[in-house]
């Protein structure tokens, strides 16, 4: 079993997020986003997409898609439960997760893929429109979710998930975007510091 793994990349993060919390340890082989390694014949090779992360299975078989290669690692070994446990708390988790990676992470994404210098070689074309268009959709969602972290611990119930990894990351990414969560927004903050503590967060 291999793992490629793209470093500071919110999705690849995700996943070494999602072991640590797990104590799993994959053995890691990392590929360079920023000189397009990711892009070459011989990753193209693993996953024709050329996204990471990408898990390469004793058999051959890959998986992609950070949250695809997350449910696997779950099902193998399902404590501690990140998707959740019971049918409520599993729709919750899958509610919020989705609602987060689709309204916050995507949102911040399209910022940073379409308005930052640095994305020029990568995104193209890069549409400052598009850009402009998501900033706000960033701010609405940020607003939404903060009145119900006024509600309970973590981002699905009071129980720490992948959707609060997925949160995290989301808001960590926000500083490469140029965004920055407003601060009358008190109950995202008690939440990111907690989720942010964790020894997982360092990885």
């Amino acid at each position: 079993m291999k793992l490629y793994d793209g470093g500071k990349a919110p999705n690849p993060r995700r996943v070494r997020i999602f072991l640590a919390e797990k104590g799993i340890t994959v053995p890691i082989e990392p590929v360079d986003i920023s000189t397009q390694q990711h892009k070459s014949e011989a990753f193209t090779a693993v996953n024709p997409l050329q996204r990471l992360p990408a898990l390469v299975l004793d058999d051959g078989t890959v998986l992609t898609e950070s949250i695809a290669i997350c449910r696997y690692f779950e099902a193998l070994q399902p404590q501690p439960a990140l998707f959740g446990t019971g049918a409520l708390e599993i729709a919750l988790v899958e509610m919020w997760q989705r609602r987060i990676e689709l309204h916050l992470l995507a949102a911040i994404q399209a910022v940073f893929r379409h308005l930052h210098p640095a994305m020029q070689a990568f995104e193209k074309p890069q549409v400052a429109e598009w850009g402009e268009v998501n900033k706000p959709r960033v701010m609405d969602f940020l607003n939404l979710f903060d009145r119900e972290l006024g509600n309970r611990r973590f981002a699905a119930s009071d129980t720490y998930s992948v959707a609060d990894i997925t949160g995290m990351i989301a808001i960590d990414f926000m500083k490469p975007a140029k965004l920055t969560v407003p601060a009358e927004l008190k109950h995202i903050a008690r939440w990111y510091a907690e989720v942010s503590a964790r020894p997982s967060a360092k990885v």
